[in-house]
């Protein structure tokens, strides 16, 4: 097994993204024949009921994570959610998942979604690269 840091977490919904914070988090790499991977994200508690809704419909998403430095790229998976507990004023949420889409099969949703939002030009190029490196989405203009 093979542990990491995650230094940013983003869940796909519906085919939009949505940063979320993290108070800290950790990845692992089972290195099983079944490509499994754990992830584990320590969360505010403001985002409980959000997560719960996901575990309550025990169905696979998609996330982006990107691991030990913010400079990597974001890695997908496909994960449920295993657990959700509380720790103080914190959640710690587990998934469960596999790697999943390529990199290109990222570019494409990302792409297509800020097309979506009436990007064009110089500003969809900045926030095309902003939400690469998962930050804030750049002000629109």
């Amino acid at each position: 097994m093979k542990t990491f840091k995650i230094v940013a977490l983003q869940v796909i919904d519906d085919l939009h993204s949505k940063n979320i914070p993290l108070t800290d988090g950790l990845i692992i790499n089972k290195e099983s024949e079944d490509g499994s991977w754990i992830i584990e994200a320590y969360v505010e508690k403001r985002f409980e009921s959000y997560f719960t809704s996901f575990k309550e419909k025990d169905e696979p998403f998609e996330i982006r994570v990107i691991i030990t430095h913010a400079a990597n790229d974001p890695a997908p998976f496909t994960v449920k959610i295993h657990s959700i507990k509380h720790v103080k004023d914190h959640v710690s949420i587990l998934f469960i998942g596999k790697l999943s889409k390529r990199r290109n099969e990222y570019l494409e949703l990302l792409l297509d979604d800020l097309i979506k939002e009436g990007l064009s030009g110089e500003q969809l190029l900045k926030e095309f690269k902003a939400r690469m490196r998962m930050k804030q989405p750049a002000e629109k203009k």
